[in-house]
């Protein structure tokens, strides 16, 4: 994800095989969590239902949660994600 504006920190991942640097939105993907933070359209939507099938596939068992911060946007790319969840 980029945000070309907005600094996006990083997040250090330490364990016993080393570092691991993540962007914060790669870090939160780890934990299944999406952040939808921006206006909704297709491009978006396309991020969010693939970010949730890859989600799923990882681990049907593990819940997904997804914090919403938009102010709206495309109704047929919001119905994208609402059939996709």
């Amino acid at each position: 994800m980029q945000f070309s504006n907005y600094y996006v920190p990083n997040v250090t991942e330490v364990t016993s095989r080393g570092e691991r640097v993540y962007d914060l939105y790669s870090r939160l993907l780890k934990e299944n969590i999406i952040f939808l933070g921006t206006p909704i359209d297709d491009t978006i939507a396309n991020l969010i239902c693939a970010q949730l099938i890859h989600l799923e596939s990882e681990n049907p068992d593990k819940d997904i949660n997804i914090y919403i911060n938009s102010p709206g946007g495309d109704i047929t790319a919001l119905f994208a994600i609402y059939d996709t969840m």
